[in-house]
């Protein structure tokens, strides 16, 4: 199978660390909202991801955190006049229902990221040990510039970064060494929720959060990190900095990003104050499984632009395949047929073995519903390879039937 590596900026063939099981890494919400369709569209193509590694007989351990202590939650639970444990635990719960209705199967383990503070203080102080940390009134920064690698994965390269932000080293605006320190832990403001750590009171940053969490979960090494492609700069380059000095080695192989989801403002964000839940789909009358379809029908490394009319588009689309799965008909008299099988899955596999082209495995199943075999060995491929799309292809069919 091969990915694109954004790493390696190529497609490689992956290749886990021990035979037969993956670790696979995903930084999920922050939970002070709901999810909204463009946080849908990666958790979407990593489940699809996962269900393909299960598929080709793999043991997964897919490892999906939320960040439950933030800014944004302090601040709603503010404005709400409840605990910020009150806000994050009420948006865990919708987003988990979110990403059932959309088929996303649960994570082997939902880290919180305030369940897992003493693993961020352990790492946080072997950094400062190793000399890559430093505390100023409390708050810890990390030093990029003593990490020799920073930058690999977005390739933005240190000084050219430091020369957008040389007023601050001037002026003296800011306590830290270097401009693009970034913070490992803060002290609290009051009303906050805090931790005790040998700095301060306080909290962790978020950076730190993904870091401890999958090196506790997964190991020292890591086969697949994955994210939307926001999270490449600096997320995702901070936690390779962090992680690499803490271990003292490389920590993982292949990173995996999702492109975003725009309307026709540009790049859905919660930020904007307006955006569209999964939620708010199935109240407008649309099928999640539908939205998942939508999705899939596009390359994950493509932006993909919403709108209603191309998922209206995609509903008649998708009812149509399912009325011609509804239309197929079997009984035990019929044989599997061998050849059927393994020219269909080889399509299948090609497709998604290629990249995770989705949208051609999505045009495997209309292969299958014209190849001249019988209905049997039809339905028993659709049901095969609905095990990785997961688009309740057979279910659908059989309610169609009623």
């Amino acid at each position: 199978m091969k990915l694109y590596n954004t790493l390696t900026k190529k497609k490689e063939e992956f290749v886990p660390l021990q035979e037969g099981k993956v670790t696979m890494y995903v930084c999920g919400p922050t939970v002070y909202n709901f999810i909204h369709i463009g946080n849908a569209r990666p958790m979407i193509v990593f489940d699809t991801v996962r269900r393909y590694m299960e598929y080709k007989g793999y043991e997964v351990n897919f490892v999906s955190n939320f960040t439950d202590v933030d800014d944004k939650i302090i601040k709603k639970s503010i404005e709400e006049g409840v605990s910020a444990e009150e806000v994050s635990e009420r948006y865990i719960k919708e987003c988990k229902k979110d990403m059932a209705d959309m088929n996303v199967k649960p994570a082997t383990t939902h880290p919180q990221a305030t369940q897992e503070i003493d693993g961020m203080i352990d790492m946080i102080r072997t950094l400062e040990e190793k000399g890559y940390a430093y505390n100023v009134n409390g708050t810890v920064y990390f030093r990029t510039r003593k990490f020799s690698g920073y930058g690999k994965l977005s390739g933005k390269n240190l000084d050219d970064l430091r020369s957008g932000n040389r007023s601050l080293l001037v002026t003296g605006e800011d306590q830290k060494e270097d401009p693009l320190d970034f913070v490992l832990w803060k002290p609290k403001k009051e009303g906050e929720p805090y931790w005790k750590s040998p700095w301060s009171d306080g909290r962790p940053g978020w950076h730190i959060e993904c870091s401890a969490i999958s090196i506790k979960h997964l190991g020292e090494y890591c086969d697949i990190h994955c994210g939307g492609i926001d999270n490449a700069f600096p997320h995702h380059t901070n936690e390779i900095a962090q992680s690499e000095a803490y271990l003292g080695h490389e920590w993982c192989n292949q990173w995996f990003h999702v492109l975003h989801l725009n309307d026709e403002t540009g790049k859905m964000s919660k930020s904007k104050g307006e955006f569209l839940t999964v939620s708010l789909l199935e109240d407008k009358g649309y099928n999640p499984v539908v939205y998942r379809f939508f999705c899939l029908q596009s390359h994950y490394r493509k932006t993909l632009t919403f709108s209603f009319e191309a998922l209206d588009n995609a509903t008649v689309a998708y009812n149509k395949l399912i009325a011609k799965i509804a239309a197929l008909k079997a009984d035990d008299s019929q044989q599997t047929d061998e050849v059927a099988l393994e020219a269909l899955r080889e399509k299948f596999n090609k497709a998604m073995c290629n990249d995770l082209n989705t949208s051609l495995a999505i045009t495997a199943l209309y292969d299958v519903l014209k190849y001249k075999t019988n209905d049997k060995t039809k339905l028993l491929l659709l049901d095969e390879f609905d095990q990785v799309l997961s688009l309740d292809l057979l279910k659908a069919a059989a309610e169609v039937k009623k």
